[in-house]
Parts: C-alpha cells; structure tokens; sequence
C-alpha cells in the first residue's frame, strides 16, 4: 500500500464510545462499526509522514454486523480494520463521487482476499 514503515493506532471500543466519537467529531449522534481519523491531512500532515492515523472499531457493532452476514466476528474486525486503513490512505466511498467509491471498494476486494487467504477467515 506505499506504507510499510506506517503506524497508526486502533482503538476498539462499545456503541455508546463509539455514538460518543461520532456525535463530538463528524456531528453524527450514533453509533458506527468504523471511524478513521487521518494524521495526514489537515494542517500539520507533513510533520511525522509515517505516521497514518487512528482507526476506531465498535466491538458491539461489528458483532451484530457479523452476525447478520453469517460471518465471524474476527473475519468482520479484519473487514472493518482493512476499511479504516484505506480511509488513513486517502480512500472515500463517502465524500467522493461514485469513481472513488468504485476505488475503495475495488481495494477492499483486493486486499482483503490476501488477509482471508493469510489468516484463513471465513
């Protein structure tokens, strides 16, 4: 991914955390399975390059999702760890148009058939 000296912290946490971070950061009062804050964007992005930014996961949230998809709850976490990284790399399914969605999601394919073939996900 052009990062392989890249840090960056995950946080897992509850819904109620999770609502909380949402509502105080991107004024969305509920809870999430992902969020991504990016160190490099913004004002002070060049300050420490390999530094990418946070990833916080809603354990609750990710179990129910997997849950409802008849997958495992590691194969989710993986999932949403991979689309919290893209985001850090600049990916957008949200703000951009349909190209870029089309992008992140075509990455997310990509390299999440690596992971389950690496860490024998179902």
């Amino acid at each position: 991914m052009g990062c392989p000296e890249g840090e960056l912290s995950v946080l897992l946490v509850d819904d109620e955390r999770i609502r909380e971070i949402n509502r105080d950061y991107l004024d969305r009062d509920r809870p999430t399975n992902v969020i991504s804050f990016s160190m490099r964007e913004g004002e002070g992005a060049d300050l420490c390059p390999g530094l990418l930014g946070d990833v916080v996961i809603s354990t609750e949230t990710a179990a129910r999702d997997a849950l409802e998809a008849g997958l495992s709850f590691r194969h989710e976490l993986y999932f949403l760890l991979l689309h919290g990284i893209l985001h850090l790399l600049g990916y957008d399914h949200e703000r951009s148009g349909e190209d870029e969605a089309a992008r992140m999601e075509a990455k997310e394919r990509e390299v999440f058939a690596l992971l389950r073939r690496e860490f024998r996900l179902s």
